[in-house]
């Protein structure tokens, strides 16, 4: 689980619902004092949330770009359904296309994790509202084995009991060193926790265990193509995601010290990363 350093938004950017087509969005919005060099929409992962980002707020927007953190339908503060079928890859790629025009796109694209294969599922639908994709520790096809089994335990305990009984199932879980003090923190995790959908943790799950792999279809799309990651990762290997790059003729990053969440671990270098890669591609 993603665990960000705050979930109070910096002065740059306000929270705020986005109207689009599709329903409406929670969003974090951030605006660049001056001129304006670009838009991005950055989507979160599995069981995360817009303010997966957050840290990264002040750092894009200092660089001259909008930035729109977004919750899904059905992640945090966005509703959503309680039928899984409503949470279907196709779907949500209709939902970012919407959103993408209610932000005024083109828009420079980025997916965290599970964001990374909405992302990809959207241009291969339609590519016309994105000016570059950018994979954040997401892979080219379903998760590492071990994580697939990680998913598959909480799914079955979704299906068991309800969100509080899980988190405290997940939290007694925990390993010592993941513990904090008195609790500090946890409780903005464990609201956001329980305002998911559980349908849209499971659809979202099984997605995760067996998406295949659509590489060969993306690299055919004419969009300059990014993919960042951490220097460890544990649910696409770092060497599979380096094997990616090459087959997307991408660009690619390897954040030092950070892990599955570079957003989070270090959300200023991931910044600039993106920032460097968006600025060869600017109005």
């Amino acid at each position: 689980m993603s665990r960000p350093p705050t979930f109070v938004p910096p002065a740059c950017a306000r929270a705020r619902m986005l109207e689009t087509s599709r329903g409406d969005f929670a969003v974090l919005d951030g605006l660049p004092g001056g001129a304006v060099r670009g838009t991005a929409l950055l989507l979160p992962g599995y069981t995360g949330s817009k303010e997966d980002f957050i840290a990264m707020l002040e750092p894009l927007t200092a660089a001259g770009y909008r930035a729109v953190a977004v919750d899904g339908r059905g992640q945090y503060e966005s509703e959503g359904p309680d039928a899984q079928e409503a949470y279907a890859q196709g779907e949500l790629a209709q939902d970012v296309l919407a959103q993408a025009v209610a932000v005024g796109g083109p828009v420079h694209l980025v997916g965290h994790s599970l964001g990374g294969q909405i992302a990809r599922a959207t241009v291969l639908t339609d590519a016309a509202s994105f000016r570059t994709l950018t994979l954040i520790s997401s892979g080219p096809a379903r998760i590492s084995p071990g994580q697939r089994s990680k998913v598959e335990l909480l799914s079955d305990a979704l299906v068991a009991m309800d969100m509080a009984e899980v988190w405290d199932a997940m939290r007694a879980l925990d390993p010592p060193e993941e513990a904090e003090p008195n609790g500090q923190g946890r409780e903005d995790l464990r609201r956001r926790w329980l305002r998911h959908n559980p349908a849209q943790l499971l659809a979202a799950g099984r997605q995760l265990t067996v998406e295949p792999d659509r590489v060969g279809e993306l690299a055919a799309v004419p969009l300059p193509k990014h993919v960042l990651s951490g220097e460890r990762d544990d649910t696409w290997p770092v060497p599979l995601l380096d094997d990616m790059a090459q087959r997307l003729g991408a660009h690619r990053t390897v954040i030092e010290g950070a892990e599955h969440s570079p957003n989070t671990d270090r959300p200023r270098e991931t910044a600039g990363a993106l920032t460097a890669f968006w600025n060869q591609y600017a109005d």
